[in-house]
């Protein structure tokens, strides 16, 4: 059972630099040099500090730096239609359904672009995730026309369903991946990986009830080895997929600073050790 945290909703949504109910400081100059308020995408809507290139990354990370955003100023939205009004937790809002149901949280926000990854550049068949109680789901099977029977701890497959790899097929596999898998089996699933080794799809995760997971959506170094990255999440209730500011560094958000000698990460809703640091194998 996924718990549920309701945000209150006497609280004011702002950009990373607003406090509530108060007005809004002057953004420092370098902040507002980084903002396309125009951008469509994470990579248009974002700009660099000084000194700074994106790094080269492969397909995956090109479609999460890629992804579009709804327009400058959107506030995330939970799965019933109310607003997340908590101020100082997201730059911007990924343009994306969340369906209906409380079932897309932190570690499916994870899973969902994953998988959406896999199914749009032709490699549905490499789409499997695992269940807590260590099930393995792959949607090969389930494109095949098999649905997965659950009773008690006990989980199989069963031909009860329509052969075919539509994409609302495809959802309804995703709606029963946030139903029985979270950050406790993504993070069994996934491999360590080295702070200073980090890369674009490199997921920050506490597996625990509740646990914790965030994304790295984009990267960015410079001549000197200067690494930053930039942190996507979901969280609970279901909420749409929001691109974090970073609350210690308010000039150069929503970037991060990669720094292998700091061992904690400080993101708005969670905090993190450069040892939660995992990858898809």
């Amino acid at each position: 059972m996924k718990l549920i945290i309701y945000t209150s909703a006497l609280m004011l949504i702002g950009s990373c630099d607003t406090d509530s109910g108060k007005t809004p400081p002057p953004q420092p100059a370098l902040q507002a040099s980084l903002i396309n308020k125009n951008g469509q995408t994470i990579q248009e809507r974002f700009g660099l500090p000084e000194g700074y290139y994106r790094t080269a990354t492969d397909g995956y990370g090109d479609y999460l730096r890629t992804l579009p955003l709804l327009p400058d100023g959107s506030k995330v939205s939970y799965y019933n239609g109310d607003k997340k009004l908590k101020p100082g937790v997201y730059e911007s809002v990924v343009k994306m359904d969340i369906g209906n149901k409380d079932l897309q949280q932190c570690a499916d926000a994870v899973m969902r672009l994953r998988a959406e990854y896999l199914y749009k550049s032709g490699q549905a068949d490499k789409i499997h995730f695992h269940f807590t109680n260590g099930f393995d789901a792959a949607y090969s099977q389930w494109k095949s026309g098999k649905r997965i029977a659950v009773n008690g701890n006990k989980v199989s497959w069963v031909r009860s369903g329509k052969a075919g790899d539509s994409y609302q097929s495809f959802r309804g596999y995703m709606d029963v991946m946030f139903s029985y898998a979270g950050t406790l089996s993504l993070s069994r699933e996934l491999m360590a990986v080295p702070i200073n080794e980090m890369k674009i799809g490199d997921v920050l995760i506490q597996g625990g009830s509740p646990g914790h997971a965030v994304i790295v959506v984009d990267m960015a170094t410079n001549r000197m080895g200067g690494k930053l990255y930039m942190l996507a999440q979901s969280y609970m209730p279901a909420q749409d997929i929001q691109i974090l500011c970073n609350p210690a560094n308010k000039d150069i958000s929503p970037w991060y600073e990669l720094d292998s000698e700091t061992s904690s990460i400080i993101t708005p809703e969670w905090d993190f050790t450069k040892n939660d640091l995992k990858r898809f194998p």
